[in-house]
């Protein structure tokens, strides 16, 4: 709409375009933000946040989407009144929506990140996995979906240590947490085929319970020395070791051994031994399994388990790509603001893979692409043609670079003026604005 026309009939003038993949994605959430300039804050966070800055800082992505200030961006996350529970909604709404029925398998797992001081809410000394001690950090219960080879974030929940609770606040144990996000995903309706979870879920029978509830087929790790109750003349006897063929992510594949234990008799839940040497069944390739799925498991309950690890695959692309511990507030709902925010950004590369375009794939709208389109950007020589997250995201870091080399440069356009070099990258910008096809090029 013209924007005098706006001025004059008192309508709200149109936020500002950044670049159409972005554009596109963030329309999904348009009508949860009441200003704005509280959308278009939120569209710059997603492109601040792809992009290849080592520091997702406010002030850091200021500078690289062209705000002169950073305090737009804070105030946004600080005080604007937007809900993060209605933008997870939507957020896991649209991925179901995507999915379009497919059957994913969840994973449960919690993370703790380091934190100096006693300043920020719930920081408290306790085992943090990223370092693998305990420190001084924060914690939190996580899921992630895995559809294909592709990871996608769905749930987080903070860990309130007993000595941190504030007034309001009700003590929940990771077990508690995990639970309750079992239950809502449940509810928001996803096909859930199989859950994945380490042992401190495994040990937990409130854990299983809720699993067996909503009747959710799982796979989770047990200790070693996990008992079994059964009655006194019955003994536990271990199968023989069969061979089978454990294929990884790259398609790589190695020689591992499986074997089912029975405790007694046998059972609707069973248990698994899996190791890479069954002689010496070393501490650090020996997993133990139970699972409450059935047929014959010995050539594939290794590979199902092993999925259990793009958890952590998740975890890093958070931390080292989109900036997942580089907030600099105090206060949680500040913290649970700006990972929500991660979460949308991670959720907007996910759905532009391979694996989620083909669901949605038109051959109408290919064929027109492919009529229309003057440049195939995929021709790009640093574009990646493999089809995973990481791929995607090199993918969408290069639509991006023509916009932020041109708010990198406009200081300088300032004091000596270039017509043809603004004029040039704006065609840019637009050219690649209107190309679609790099849709389907992986």
């Amino acid at each position: 709409m013209d924007v005098e026309l706006q001025v004059l009939k008192h309508l709200p003038r149109d936020p500002q375009l950044t670049v159409s993949v972005i554009d596109s994605y963030c329309q999904t959430y348009k009508d949860l933000f009441k200003e704005v300039r509280n959308y278009e804050c939120f569209k710059y966070l997603h492109l601040g946040i792809i992009s290849p800055i080592k520091r997702k800082s406010l002030p850091e992505i200021a500078k690289v989407v062209g705000i002169k200030s950073a305090q737009s961006l804070h105030h946004f996350i600080a005080n604007s009144p937007w809900s993060v529970e209605e933008l997870k909604k939507r957020r896991i709404k649209e991925i179901k929506s995507q999915l379009k029925g497919g059957a994913i398998k969840l994973i449960i797992d919690e993370t703790g990140d380091r934190k100096k001081g006693n300043k920020t809410d719930y920081v408290a000394r306790q085992y943090l996995g990223s370092v693998g001690k305990i420190d001084n950090g924060i914690v939190s219960v996580n899921a992630y979906g895995l559809y294909k080879n592709i990871t996608f974030p769905l749930v987080v929940k903070i860990f309130k240590a007993r000595g941190t609770l504030k007034q309001e606040d009700k003590y929940k144990t990771k077990i508690d947490l995990a639970s309750e996000i079992i239950e809502e995903l449940v509810d928001e309706g996803l096909n859930i085929e199989l859950v994945l979870a380490d042992s401190l879920y495994g040990e937990s029978s409130k854990f299983i319970r809720k699993l067996e509830e909503c009747r959710l087929s799982y796979v989770v790790a047990i200790r070693s020395n996990h008992g079994v109750w059964m009655p006194s003349e019955q003994t536990v006897r271990a199968n023989r070791w069969c061979k089978f063929t454990r294929t990884f992510s790259n398609q790589k594949s190695e020689i591992r051994y499986i074997r089912e234990i029975v405790y007694g008799k046998r059972r609707a839940v069973t248990y698994w031994e899996i190791t890479t040497d069954p002689e010496t069944m070393p501490e650090n390739s020996t997993s133990f399994v139970m699972t409450n799925l059935t047929g014959n498991l010995k050539k594939t309950l290794g590979n199902l388990y092993g999925l259990r690890t793009w958890v952590e695959y998740g975890f890093r692309q958070c931390k080292q790509e989109l900036g997942w511990t580089d907030y600099r507030f105090t206060k949680f709902k500040e913290i649970q603001k700006w990972w929500e925010i991660i979460f949308c950004v991670y959720t907007m590369i996910s759905l532009k893979s391979p694996a989620f375009l083909s669901l949605n794939k038109s051959p109408e709208v290919e064929n027109e692409a492919t009529d229309t389109d003057d440049v195939e950007v995929s021709n790009h020589q640093q574009w990646n043609h493999e089809d995973g997250w990481k791929n995607v995201l090199n993918n969408l870091r290069l639509l991006i670079q023509p916009i932020m080399m041109l708010w990198v440069i406009f200081p300088w356009l300032d004091i000596l003026p270039n017509t043809n070099l603004l004029l040039g990258l704006n065609q840019l910008i637009r050219e690649i604005n209107q190309c679609q096809t790099f849709l389907y090029s992986g």
